[in-house]
């Protein structure tokens, strides 16, 4: 499974959860992302729902995500 990544573009409301302008790791979920949110691995370790206007996917090659990802 491919992993994907997001940058946080806005933290409002979510101050506490998210850092602006850090990469996170998203989670599939498609029946989230048909409400317009996405899961996403927050500050704490566990994965939450997040609008998706707050961040911006961004493609970081394989081996730099293996090294994000252990």
């Amino acid at each position: 499974m491919k992993r994907k990544f997001v940058i946080c573009l806005e933290n409002s409301g979510y101050r506490t959860s998210l850092i602006v302008r850090k990469v996170y790791q998203a989670m599939p979920d498609r029946a989230a992302e048909q409400r317009g949110m996405l899961r996403v691995i927050d500050e704490s370790g566990e994965d939450y729902l997040f609008p998706c206007d707050l961040f911006s996917a961004i493609e970081i090659p394989r081996e730099l995500q293996n090294r994000m990802t252990t």
